[in-house]
C-alpha cells in the first residue's frame, strides 16, 4: 500500500488549488473555480484543508470539517465529533491509477485515529468514479438523491470497523 502524504494548505498553495480548480476534470463536479473561495475557507476553523502528495508530488486536494458546524447540514444526524470529507485528484494524469479510493481510505483512517465518530461524504449521483471510490475505500450509500445547500448528492457513511452500525 502506497503512503500519501498529507500537509496542510497554506497560503502559497491557493495558486495550486487554483490551477487545480481550473481544469475540465475538476471544474465538471465542482464547478467554477469562483464558486468556493479558498483563502476564506483556509482562514475558518470547522474546515482543515490538505495538500496531498505521493513521492513529494503534490496531486490531489482534501479537506475535512465539522458535520454539526454548519446548520441544517445533511450529516447533522451522524453523532458528536463526526466529520465530512471532500477531495479531489488535481493531476490529470494521477487518475485512474487507484489513487482516490486509496488516500482516501488513509485519510478516513487518520481522522478516525484522532478520534471521529463517523465519516460522510456526498457526491454528486452521477459521479460514478468518485462513487466507486469511496466504496473502495469503505463508505456505503445511505441515501437516494437529495438536494444539500451544497448541490445535489447522496450521502455515503463509513464507520470505524469496531463501531460499525
Amino acid at each position: 500500500m502506497r503512503a500519501y502524504h498529507f500537509r496542510r494548505i497554506v497560503e502559497e498553495d491557493l495558486s495550486l488549488i487554483a490551477q487545480w480548480r481550473a481544469t475540465q476534470h475538476v471544474r465538471e463536479w465542482w464547478g467554477p473555480p469562483t464558486v468556493e473561495d479558498e483563502r476564506e475557507n483556509l482562514a475558518d476553523p470547522r474546515i482543515a484543508m490538505w495538500i496531498v502528495e505521493l513521492d513529494d508530488r503534490p496531486f490531489a486536494f482534501a479537506q475535512d470539517y465539522d458535520v454539526h458546524g454548519w446548520s441544517p447540514h445533511p450529516f447533522s444526524y451522524l453523532p458528536p465529533k463526526s466529520r465530512g470529507i471532500d477531495q479531489y485528484i488535481g493531476e490529470a494524469d494521477m487518475l485512474d491509477q487507484g489513487h482516490g479510493s486509496a488516500f482516501v481510505r488513509q485519510h478516513v483512517e487518520r481522522l478516525f485515529a484522532a478520534g471521529a465518530s463517523a465519516v460522510g461524504t456526498d457526491p454528486h449521483p452521477s459521479n460514478g468514479r468518485a462513487r466507486r471510490a469511496y466504496e473502495k475505500a469503505g463508505f456505503a450509500v445511505t441515501s437516494e438523491p437529495v438536494d444539500t445547500p451544497w448541490g445535489h448528492a447522496i450521502l455515503m457513511e463509513c464507520w470505524p470497523k469496531r463501531t460499525a452500525p
